[in-house]
């Protein structure tokens, strides 16, 4: 079978189209036809060895993908071929086909495309984790997110409106907060492109104050990182919740007397741990993100889709910060 294979690290010039065995199921495994595999920053990092998972070379990235079951494994049960579904795995999806663990399977609806169906788990999942057990928004509250237009932060943004808040965006083009505004954001601020001095800092925090208002941003979602990660966090409110998503402009370093003046909580958000310790949970939040699915209150935004072999096209965008919504490799 085809796949799009890391040999060596470094960046998405150094993927290589190949031939390798299909696999087989072991107990309690699918194997899938792998249809779409929707492009994440974990995918930007995981090929130059930046990312907290280090699979063996040579490996596949793309960590989320829809398919249709090809060959059930012993002792699975309730899955058969021909079934769709989707799954977070990590890496391995710019594949004709992997293997699914069977806990790690959900359900596509027969209604749903497998673009769509893709681009659903890594951002929304780690989105609703964030916001309702990280950040505890609530209706009324203001939510400020940074980098709105991406996949997290598009996906902040409708989870947001859902959960009835007032959101905010900030994005780094005016293209983008059209974007961010078609979400359903209410507002959307343009920030320029840093790095900077001490007084673009004082300039991008006071950005963000006149944005939120005057009592703050009860909760501000941070996937950017960088210089925007203190200036944001200036903007927060009394008691407000931090939450740190990622990095692509950089690590932040925070200063702690800002926490201890808005006696506000810095709250890290790692998804792919949380699912791991706390499956219930992370399945009670997948049936919400499908019920709000089906209400229409959020839906993937698919901004372009690529074949396998051009796959390393929509890792570029993601490390140049290009991207409007969800990148998708159709296979």
């Amino acid at each position: 079978m085809k796949a799009l294979l890391s040999y060596e690290i470094g960046g998405p010039e150094t993927l290589k189209l190949g031939e390798v065995p299909a696999p087989r199921p072991g107990p309690g495994e699918l194997i899938v036809r792998v249809r779409a595999c929707a492009m994440n920053f974990p995918d930007v990092l995981i090929i130059e060895d930046k990312y907290q998972m280090k699979p063996p070379r040579p490996f596949a990235p793309g960590g989320e993908i829809a398919g249709e079951v090809i060959e059930v494994g012993a002792g699975v049960s309730g899955w058969a071929p021909g079934d769709r579904l989707i799954a977070a795995l990590g890496y391995g999806g710019l594949a004709e086909q992997l293997i699914v663990p069977v806990e790690r399977a959900i359900l596509l609806p027969p209604e749903r495309s497998f673009e769509e169906g893709s681009a659903l788990l890594l951002t929304y999942a780690t989105a609703i984790h964030a916001l309702v057990d990280r950040g505890g928004l609530e209706a009324g509250q203001t939510l400020l997110v940074l980098g709105a237009a991406g996949g997290i932060g598009m996906a902040s943004v409708e989870i947001g409106k859902a959960l009835g808040a007032r959101v905010v965006a900030a994005v780094s083009s005016e293209e983008k907060a059209r974007a961010a505004r078609d979400a359903g954001a209410d507002s959307a601020i343009v920030y320029p492109a840093g790095p900077f001095d001490r007084d673009g800092q004082k300039a991008l925090a006071a950005l963000f104050k006149d944005a939120v208002g005057a009592a703050g941003a009860d909760v501000i979602l941070d996937p950017v990182g960088g210089d925007y990660s203190e200036a944001s966090l200036r903007a927060i409110a009394w008691q407000g919740r931090f939450l740190v998503v990622g990095f692509p402009a950089g690590i932040a370093r925070l200063p702690l007397n800002l926490t201890l003046l808005k006696s506000c909580d810095v709250c890290g958000v790692f998804w792919g741990a949380f699912a791991a310790r706390d499956p219930k949970r992370n399945a009670e939040h997948v049936d919400q993100l499908f019920r709000w699915w089906e209400e229409g209150k959020i839906a993937p935004k698919i901004s372009r889709t690529y074949p396998l072999e051009r796959a390393g096209e929509a890792i570029v965008e993601l490390r140049d910060r290009k991207a409007v919504g969800k990148l998708v490799v159709t296979i």
